[in-house]
């Protein structure tokens, strides 16, 4: 059973929620995306972090919720597929979008169908079929032929009913305007009953979708890590990759270290 708002609080305070992008900050980018797994030093930090009962800590993804549940294998998490449409919990009870929802994205797809065509045409350009969301990947795109395929995916951009996100050599075709990480990380706190506010919140990503749930957890005055450098949001700590990542959030007074926010993002730069 989750615990509800009075099983939050334990002598000395309340209990944090910690939550983690996968891609890029988890991991490692690598040319190969089906060969992307867990960094060592990120599979300790989520057992140091699950081994209190107290921390809530979770992996949101744009991935889908079976692709992600096979990549890290680390009991004791909250697993969020498709942005947070999907939920896995500890135990295994799922959280699913209802049917309305499999309608809605039944047509969204149909209706950017021949967008994605064109674009998967382009020499190099890959596609990733996420269910929730398609990634146009572009990593292999000769450097001299970007600037024919820009055109293509702004153009995808202005496609009503989808969103795009920009991330490293891939471009994140939502296809719920409304769904993205900051959703994610909020339909979160609805099923755990978790109160936000306090600085008692912790997210870590690194790409332009991920800033979206940055922006509301400072907002809420907690901690922000973008990985990589990759963005810039005010307020929100930078660290070099998934090793810099694991150092900070183990330096952090929540998680038992003594450093300041600010010292650590001088460090980790």
């Amino acid at each position: 059973m989750i615990a509800g708002r009075d099983e939050m609080k334990r002598e000395g305070g309340y209990r944090s929620l910690w939550v983690f992008d996968f891609d890029g900050t988890l991991s490692l980018l690598v040319p190969d995306r089906n060969a992307v797994r867990l960094h060592p030093a990120c599979r300790s930090l989520l057992k140091e972090l699950t081994a209190d009962s107290w921390n809530l800590v979770a992996v949101l993804s744009s991935r889908s919720l079976e692709d992600l549940a096979s990549r890290v294998p680390v009991p004791n998490l909250f697993l969020g597929g498709g942005c947070g449409l999907e939920w896995r919990l500890p135990g295994g009870h799922r959280i699913i979008p209802r049917e309305e929802a499999e309608r809605r994205l039944e047509k969204a797809r149909k209706a950017v169908s021949p967008a994605l065509a064109r674009i998967s045409a382009f020499p190099g350009v890959e596609l990733e079929d996420k269910r929730w969301s398609v990634a146009v990947h572009f990593r292999r795109v000769m450097p001299e032929a970007l600037s024919m395929l820009f055109p293509l995916i702004q153009d995808l951009k202005q496609h009503p009913g989808i969103r795009v996100f920009d991330g490293p050599a891939v471009a994140e075709v939502q296809f719920f305007p409304s769904v993205h990480k900051s959703f994610g990380i909020r339909r979160l706190c609805r099923i755990l009953k978790f109160d936000p506010s306090g600085g008692r919140i912790l997210y870590a990503g690194d790409d332009e979708n991920d800033a979206m749930a940055m922006k509301w957890v400072v907002s809420k005055k907690g901690t922000a890590i973008a990985v990589g450098g990759r963005i810039r949001v005010p307020g929100v700590l930078i660290v070099d990759g998934p090793s810099g990542l694991a150092r900070a959030v183990r330096a952090l007074p929540a998680a038992g270290g003594t450093a300041r926010p600010g010292a650590i993002r001088r460090e980790m730069r």
